[in-house]
């Protein structure tokens, strides 16, 4: 699927912040958005924080800033400032490398963060060129995706499928329980994309035909006798298939709560182990 897409862009948090990872990209159709680790040595020996810090404020925001464990969501007002930077190789870097590459650097900053609260301060790396304060935008965007693989990431470890406690002894073996663990980790996560029907998306995207039979017959015995309890979603769409999914992992159908991983993964393993036997009596 990535060979053949127009463009591929790597998202890494900080401990993607590797010179060599700069200095390696294969391809112009291939690039890097990271967020950067530390201050870094510039071509002419200067500061990069300081370099950036010294750049004009070119527009300002209001993001949504989502709930986390140790802190509420909130609304968080940046500012943004960019520009291009040419860093310096490391001391420590292989003398096989570049001895400066040149990058796009957006800032953003919040300003006036609640009491008590850290204010967002991202330094964001990337090749791609940033030429107006639409495309410096469109890179903070990208990269405040990166909690959708923060999300992944848990689901397939220790808030889902907890595959770090697998006892697989070889490489290859680990490999393919990954994949499949993906896979799962990823149906998991778009139903929980999909539970407030805000998009359209068919729940084909993640079940086959004879499977959203099987959803369709499961969700008269799960619906309610009050319209709280209804599925308000349009039939056949990933909405509809979260819903149910949902309702099989434990959920109680009223809105005042929302479903999340767990509750999808449980309703998913329970859907699929239906799903296996359907199948068998099918072919008896």
């Amino acid at each position: 699927m990535l060979s053949a897409a127009t463009m591929v862009t790597v998202i890494d948090d900080r401990e993607g912040d590797i010179y060599a990872k700069w200095a390696s990209v294969s391809a112009s159709n291939f690039h890097l958005l990271t967020r950067s680790m530390h201050d870094r040595v510039l071509a002419d020996g200067a500061s990069m924080y300081a370099t950036a810090s010294s750049w004009p404020v070119v527009d300002t925001a209001t993001i949504d800033v989502v709930a986390r464990a140790d802190r509420p969501a909130r609304q968080a007002k940046l500012v943004l400032r960019f520009g291009r930077v040419t860093l310096r190789r490391p001391q420590n870097a292989s003398a096989d490398l570049p001895r400066t590459v040149e990058l796009a650097l957006v800032e953003v900053v919040e300003v006036d963060p609640p009491a008590g609260v850290e204010p967002l301060h991202w330094y964001l790396l990337t090749t791609h060129d940033v030429n107006d304060v639409a495309s410096a935008w469109q890179i903070v965007n990208w990269y405040k995706k990166r909690w959708i693989i923060e999300q992944l990431f848990r689901l397939i470890k220790t808030q889902g499928l907890q595959l770090e406690d697998s006892r697989i002894e070889t490489a290859d073996r680990l490999l393919k329980l990954t994949a499949i663990a993906a896979k799962a980790a990823v149906v998991i996560l778009q139903l929980v994309q999909a539970r407030d029907g805000r998009s359209a998306e068919p729940a084909s995207n993640a079940f086959n035909k004879e499977q959203i039979k099987l959803l369709a017959a499961l969700a008269t015995k799960y619906e309610g006798r009050t319209k709280l309890q209804s599925n308000p979603h349009r039939p056949q769409t990933l909405a509809w298939a979260s819903w149910i999914i949902a309702r099989l992992g434990g959920w109680d159908g009223y809105p005042r709560t929302k479903p999340g991983p767990i509750t999808m993964r449980h309703g998913l393993q329970y859907f699929l182990g239906v799903a296996s036997a359907w199948e068998t009596l099918k072919d008896v």
